[in-house]
């Protein structure tokens, strides 16, 4: 028999939706109903979701600046919080926990709105505009790389660090093993759930520049939209390189696993699977981040040893060849890499936010709930 009901609400992008999953998968362990509260574009990754029932409900962002579209907008997340009320009032959930993004703002709202204990979980070192927004009316903040003082928030906030998949707890037991010699080297190189064009013109170009005695020791597998996803292939069969090119990997965790080094985004999602599993990682934030949030949660991995971090506009075809060359050179440097960025994991995260999530559905306050697991 089921406790009750905990109702998640997160947007639809693997960032968002990735550490909600862990958290439902930690939940129902402990004998509560999921219930899944989102977005129209969820569809993609909600598929291994352990929800008992998903909702949709409608959201927006403000986009724009126009009378017009500020209008659609405040009508649109209006209509989602009618929505979600009506839901909230039918299925009563315990609490309910936002994992950030504007799909996450109808739902929060309404719970506050109805005096259901909320809570939301921010990902990156930076707040999201939505979490901010959220902040104020929530009765708990928890955090992947946010900072233990988190301004005027401090006292209702705890650092969980991000809650990560079985799968990657499972692909954590899977030690590092180094590439020597002329044995085969696994890179891997992704732009986390939305993609990277970049990766998809400038790492194939790169390749071309590898000598071609190095060039053979190479397994790619890389993530490409689905609009590049042709053009990147096409480069590495031309090469006769084995590689493996799609717009999304359902088995990440397992290729992870398996790499001896990663170019990737430094999205918080990314950057705490990669810590977990413990591989050594090239990471290029996202230039046109609005707080830079990217950026910030490099600069943890990158502190411990666990990745270097590399601006895009510094990436030339020719400073690529030249990283890569030099890491399949240097496989104990990659082994101590990925020994460091182990380091910093925190696979207990999903439990230690359910601890969390528990707490504030009994109405304890996160001060009292710190004091008994400090």
């Amino acid at each position: 028999m089921s406790k009750g009901i905990i109702a998640l609400a997160a947007g639809g992008t693997g960032g968002h939706l990735f550490p909600a999953e862990a958290l439902g998968h930690a939940l129902r362990a402990r004998g509560y109903s999921v219930h899944l509260v989102t977005d129209s574009r969820a569809e993609r990754y909600a598929g291994k979701f352990p929800a008992d029932e998903i909702h949709v409900v409608p959201s927006a962002t403000f986009a724009s600046k126009t009378p017009y579209a500020i209008l659609k907008t405040g009508w649109t997340l209006w209509t989602g919080m009618r929505k979600a009320k009506a839901l909230f009032q039918r299925i009563r959930p315990l609490a309910v926990i936002g994992f950030g993004g504007y799909p996450t703002a109808p739902p929060l709202m309404a719970a506050s709105s109805l005096g259901i204990p909320t809570l939301i979980h921010e990902q990156n070192a930076v707040m999201g505009r939505a979490n901010k927004k959220l902040a104020p009316r929530v009765d708990a903040i928890a955090g992947g790389f946010l900072p233990e003082n988190n301004g005027a928030y401090a006292a209702k906030t705890l650092v969980t660090g991000n809650p990560v998949r079985p799968g990657v707890i499972a692909a954590a037991n899977q030690p590092y093993q180094p590439s020597y010699g002329e044995d085969p080297f696994e890179l891997l190189v992704f732009g986390g759930s939305q993609g990277a064009q970049f990766f998809s013109k400038a790492i194939p170009a790169a390749i071309c520049l590898i000598d071609q005695a190095q060039r053979a020791r190479l397994r790619i597998v890389q993530q490409a939209r689905p609009e590049d996803k042709e053009a990147v292939a096409s480069a590495y069969a031309k090469l006769n390189l084995p590689a493996e090119v799609a717009p999304f990997f359902g088995d990440m965790p397992e290729k992870l696993a398996k790499a001896h080094l990663v170019f990737c985004r430094s999205g918080a999602s990314t950057v705490s699977e990669l810590a977990v599993i413990g591989r050594p990682a090239v990471l290029v934030p996202y230039p046109y981040a609005l707080d830079h949030d990217q950026a910030a949660n490099a600069a943890a991995l990158k502190a411990k040893g666990g990745a270097d971090v590399i601006a895009q506009a510094e990436l030339t075809p020719e400073r690529i060849a030249e990283i890569i060359t030099a890491a399949m050179a240097e496989p104990d440097r990659l082994a101590a890499m990925a020994n460091a960025a182990r380091q910093t994991g925190k696979p207990q995260a999903a439990d230690t936010l359910a601890d969390l999530v528990e707490a504030i559905a009994r109405g304890e306050a996160v001060s009292d709930f710190k004091g008994v697991h400090a």
